[in-house]
């Protein structure tokens, strides 16, 4: 299933290349924690973290004159998890979702130091379910396709990062993003889901045969 997808990732980012001036491939750990409210407004206070891993790539461009400035549209594979109780009900929660995705970001360059460039970035992300669980006690749930869950989720993100050249070509870089739903809603039962993410990645930047860029 992981190599379908990235087989997926490696075609939308190839269809786009005539118009790039860089390529950017990512991967990393994504942190989740879920926010969540039943029916009556309760919080849920001891959902865990869990650690997953995601993948990313697409293209990136300058778009000033000062080289400071760069537009990134990519496609990315996400997983999140969660894990929790309620000891008044003696339940038990499990989320274990799947996402592909597509994202268009910003990445302002800072400052460098001597070759390292620290910058910030910020970025939107809209991404589909394509595979997701929840258990609640003994019972396990497909959540694809189902109209209690929202199946299309739409992240606000930022983070920092830094990179270095490591060729005339290439440019090693590492960011930490932190990055927050809208709003994720269990509509029939009015229990609400947010989904928080803390991305941790590592990655290359490539220049385009066409492109005389500059890290």
């Amino acid at each position: 299933m992981q190599r379908q997808l990235l087989i997926s990732l490696i075609f939308i980012s190839t269809s786009i290349l005539g118009f790039s001036q860089q390529l950017y491939v990512e991967y990393g750990t994504t942190v989740s924690s879920f926010d969540y409210k039943n029916s009556q407004g309760e919080s849920l206070d001891n959902l865990l973290s869990q650690s997953k891993s995601y993948i990313g790539m697409g293209y990136r461009d300058n778009i000033n004159s000062a080289k400071t400035l760069f537009l990134s549209i990519g496609a990315s594979y996400s997983s999140y998890g969660a894990i929790g109780s309620d000891n008044r009900l003696d339940n038990y929660f499990e989320w274990d979702v799947s996402y592909l995705g597509i994202k268009a970001g910003l990445d302002l360059h800072m400052f460098q130091l001597r070759d390292f460039s620290f910058y910030l970035k910020g970025a939107i992300a809209s991404e589909f379910l394509i595979r997701g669980n929840q258990t609640i006690n003994n019972q396990v749930y497909n959540l694809v396709g189902e109209d209690e869950f929202n199946n299309n989720i739409f992240f606000i993100k930022g983070g920092f990062g830094v990179q270095y050249p490591i060729s005339n070509n290439t440019a090693i870089f590492a960011n930490y993003t932190y990055g927050k739903t809208v709003l994720l809603n269990s509509g029939i039962s009015a229990e609400k889901l947010n989904l928080n993410a803390h991305q941790f990645g590592i990655g290359f930047i490539i220049n385009l045969p066409n492109c005389n860029c500059d890290f």
